[in-house]
């Protein structure tokens, strides 16, 4: 490859009120072309997919410098940084856990980094037990998996540097607050679950050749690691033979059976048990196929309790015996309704969560199948949690939505009283905002939920600053929550609008499909709709409407604004899957074929992605709306190169006095595990730009 030098060059673009004139870093061009089913497909910036090239790393310094430059001549961009650290700055804990003689729980201040693991023994004393802020100055390691063995005497926990999927996991003593061994190291994409007191289940990839962040990792295998022995001599249990793109273990709560999920795509996967009551048991197939979710729920002697979407689009828990483990002998147990179900146990029971129309409904189940009750929640939300030991006499539950900061409840699942455990003090006022949902038309006639949140009294003149934020993939729900950055972007008068998409989770499996691979196509349309929608309506217009995504999301803002550049003034694409042809030979990429499909599988469907894939669809001489993409340079789910490409391919075509802009965090990831301050800084940049180019020069 030809050495790249960075020069500059002299190119206008002014925004609504800015009055600054960008000179965007000159992004030499590469010769590569490609060949896809005879069609030539020229692939420029290649060059930028080496993130250990020097090049490279002077690109991003290059840009960096251009956009904080841009950023730090916001005149309002340190009042929104200062507003959302004090609002910030309140205590915050997550649904504790009782493991051992102790009741775990994370907690934050208020601007710490990383939460803390706290724990109270038995008489309620509070104590410090983990504190990833210790773990490196700058706040950016961060606490991922944690899992206790059986009698809660020992902890297993992962810890990920640098925003990275590979992770290190330490094993601690819980009563000295010592590490017992050595560190377990290049472990990614894997659960801690241990076996009894004696190791525990974890799983990773071999360490790839070339590149940790961006090289293809294929083959998952599940090892098991026991206590005082080193990791080198960590067992395979699964993946040695079958290669799994994803390989996941857990032990049931009875300790009696060790399941083992395999798949090659987010969607899909085999399911196998090993019984570890008996030495050298088998591991046992009960499905031996990718066309179902399912996994083991709970286990009750042998009887094992199954959640699965097989024959079930909104899934249902079935049961069946050991001895005859095989779909065919699946009895239904809860069966399925119209409303999505994920379920959990505790305390004896079973917690049906469901899903209508976004927001969770609850109901108890006993081991026989009767309903004991409806949950009572505080409103309409998201409610999470209704997870613990089997033998525990109280189950704690959280409950937020876009108005309503997390609040933690403790409920006695026998009587169904339930009493407020946690309540945050928040110094915004719940009682001034208002979420609505609406439904609305896409291009196909499909009806579409959205929330649209806020203050009260707002006046529908077309003028409001609007937010419009989606996602539409991997079966994933977009459920209400509550978020300090839209808290004060709906206190200076903006709009903060969510549209539950197809592709997503909000409606089982058929929902989720009909925004997948040749029907991608109807998330985009059903995200335009939204967007018209709140045009139409005079919640805003175009020239105060912003549209965001992150991920998956990114895709969704970066296909939109190629498609529609008329329809909104800002886009924000976050850590986006953004170069759709090649995507799948990143990292893990290629476990996304379920929902994409990929450019080799045929002529058809590469035709079908290159009419969408964002880096490939951006037109010279078209005005696209401001643009900020944001990404990290330490992402090894979506690998910058990306956002690098799609940012380059603008700033080369753009048209018009838009600005297009990246804004690349160093020592970052796909945003697991961010510090609170870099967070922060984040949004007020994206704030910001927002408000800044939608021609604002102050804060409404």
């Amino acid at each position: 490859m030809k050495k790249i030098i960075f020069t500059l060059v002299t190119m206008t673009a002014i925004a609504s009120y800015g009055q600054q004139n960008l000179k965007y870093p000159i992004t030499q061009k590469g010769e590569t072309v490609d060949t896809y089913f005879d069609t030539k497909v020229s692939d420029p910036y290649r060059w930028l997919e080496d993130d250990k090239s020097e090049a490279t790393a002077a690109w991003v310094k290059a840009e960096n410098e251009v956009t904080y430059d841009y950023l730090s001549k916001i005149p309002f961009r340190a009042a929104l940084k200062n507003r959302m650290q004090k609002l910030w700055n309140y205590e915050k804990i997550e649904e504790p856990s009782i493991e051992g003689d102790f009741t775990y729980y994370l907690k934050n201040n208020g601007l710490q980094n990383q939460s803390v693991l706290y724990r109270k023994d038995r008489t309620g004393k509070e104590e410090i037990f983990l504190d990833p802020n210790t773990f490196s100055k700058d706040g950016t390691t961060s606490l991922g998996e944690i899992d206790f063995s059986k009698d809660g005497s020992m902890l297993a926990y992962s810890i990920s540097e640098g925003g990275s999927d590979w992770r290190k996991v330490a094993i601690m003593n819980v009563l000295t607050k010592k590490i017992t061994e050595d560190t377990l190291v290049d472990v990614k994409f894997s659960g801690l679950s241990w076996r009894g007191n004696e190791g525990f289940y974890y799983s990773s990839y071999d360490k790839p050749k070339g590149s940790q962040l961006s090289a293809k990792t294929d083959q998952h295998k599940l090892y098991f690691h026991k206590l005082g022995t080193a990791q080198k001599e960590d067992q395979i249990i699964f993946g040695a033979d079958q290669k799994r793109r994803y390989v996941r273990g857990s032990v049931t709560q009875d300790g009696r059976f060790l399941i083992i999920t395999a798949a090659n795509t987010t969607y899909g996967n085999e399911l196998y048990f090993k019984n570890l009551t008996k030495n050298n048991s088998p591991i046992v197939c009960v499905v031996d196929h990718f066309k179902s979710d399912s996994d083991v729920l709970d286990s009750q002697g042998n009887t094992l309790y199954i959640k699965t979407d097989w024959n079930a689009p909104n899934k249902r828990i079935v049961t069946v015996d050991i001895k005859n483990p095989k779909p065919e002998n699946w009895k239904d147990f809860i069966p399925e309704t119209n409303n999505v179900l994920t379920p959990t146990t505790a305390a004896g029971f079973i917690f049906a969560n469901y899903m209508k129309d976004a927001v969770s409904f609850i109901q108890q189940y006993d081991y026989s199948g009767k309903l004991i009750r409806n949950i009572q929640l505080p409103g309409l939300g998201t409610a999470k949690g209704f997870a613990g030991g089997n033998k525990e006499s109280i189950v704690y539950y959280s409950f937020a939505n876009y108005t309503s900061p997390l609040t933690i409840y403790a409920l006695e699942p026998k009587s169904g009283k339930s009493t407020l455990y946690q309540k945050p003090k928040v110094g915004f006022n719940s009682e001034d905002y208002v979420s609505n949902q609406v439904f609305y038309t896409s291009k196909d006639g499909t009806k579409i939920p959205m929330m649209i949140t806020h203050k009260k009294g707002l006046k529908l003149d077309g003028k409001n600053p609007t937010i419009l934020y989606g996602y539409g993939g991997f079966n994933i729900s977009l459920t209400p929550s509550f978020n300090i950055t839209n808290a004060v972007w709906m206190e200076n008068g903006g709009i903060y609008a969510v549209a539950n998409l197809r592709g997503g989770g909000e409606y089982g499996k058929k929902w989720h499909d009909a925004g997948t691979q040749m029907q991608k196509q109807n998330v985009f349309d059903d995200f335009i709709a939204a967007a018209e929608y709140l045009i139409t309506n005079n919640y805003t217009a175009s020239d105060f409407l912003a549209v965001r995504g992150g991920s998956n999301g990114g895709l969704l803002v970066g296909a939109v604004m190629t498609q529609r550049p008329d329809l909104m003034k800002v886009a924000l694409p976050a850590v986006g899957v953004l170069d759709m042809l090649r995507y799948h030979t990143f990292t893990s990429g290629a476990g996304w074929a379920y929902d994409y499909g990929t450019s080799q599988d045929s002529k058809e469907m590469f035709e079908y992605i290159k009419k969408y894939s964002p880096v490939h669809n951006v037109k010279k001489g078209i005005q696209y709306p401001a643009t900020i993409v944001t990404t990290g340079d330490h992402d090894d789910r979506v690998v910058p190169a990306h956002s690098f490409k799609f940012a380059a391919e603008l700033q080369e075509k753009q048209s018009g006095t838009n600005p297009v802009l990246i804004r690349i965090d160093v020592k970052a990831g796909h945003g697991a595990g961010k510090s609170v301050e870099a967070t922060i800084q984040e949004n007020a940049d994206i704030q910001a730009f927002t408000l800044y180019n939608m021609g604002f020069k102050e804060l409404p």
